[in-house]
């Protein structure tokens, strides 16, 4: 939290002398203040959920954390997350654990971004057309149908 008091006091300084304040700055600020969530990107393919959980444990309690892996083959895709249950805990663990050494590698820690929900299709959009149906041609690129 004294992370946040900081930047907040910087960004009404600067705002002070030069009648405005950075967007980009102002949204960090805001994210500093409630986001309880951190991605952890450059993990060693021998992280898991347990190691990373124990890897972040000392600055608070930690609700969640989860290596991300690959849906086919279950190895590590080199990042996670972890999920603290205050933002103060998630912001002394970022200060903390940015560009340390987790298990051979140099970790990066920020604040998660909410991911944009995907736009929903439904219907065809495979095929050996490239298309799918209700297409004139009768449909996966033959048009003899």
């Amino acid at each position: 939290m004294a992370l946040c008091n900081k930047l907040g006091s910087l960004l009404r300084q600067s705002a002070a002398r030069s009648g405005h304040v950075p967007v980009g700055s102002m949204l960090n600020y805001v994210r500093c203040m409630s986001s309880s969530k951190l991605f952890i990107g450059g993990l060693s393919y021998g992280v898991d959920d347990q190691s990373l959980r124990d890897a972040f444990t000392s600055f608070g309690d930690v609700v969640e954390a989860r290596v991300i892996t690959d849906r086919d083959t279950g190895r590590s895709r080199g990042f996670g997350f972890v999920n603290f249950s205050s933002d103060e805990s998630a912001s002394s663990a970022l200060s903390a654990m940015d560009g340390q050494e987790l298990n051979g590698r140099n970790i990066r820690v920020s604040y998660a971004n909410d991911r944009p929900p995907r736009p929903r299709s439904f219907g065809g959009g495979g095929g050996y057309g490239g298309g799918g149906y209700g297409r004139d041609d009768g449909g996966f690129g033959n048009p003899s149908f």
